[in-house]
């Protein structure tokens, strides 16, 4: 499955700070379980890229 591939699979994320001073991305579905952890300037790097990306992803919509 890449990025471009459409999927069923259904999840929860959830997004905030841990008691260690990281960042948690946890992505919960289909029985799994998948924590990462980040220090803020990693965690500052995946917004910045995440809003580069919703930024394409309307300019390409609106085409």
């Amino acid at each position: 499955m890449g990025i471009n591939s459409e999927s069923d699979i259904v999840a929860n994320l959830q997004i905030g700070p841990t008691t260690e001073g990281t960042v948690r991305i946890y992505v919960e579905g289909g029985g799994i379980e998948i924590p990462m952890d980040f220090d803020p300037d990693e965690a500052d790097e995946i917004a910045e890229e995440i809003t580069a990306a919703a930024k394409l992803a309307r300019s390409l919509s609106r085409k």
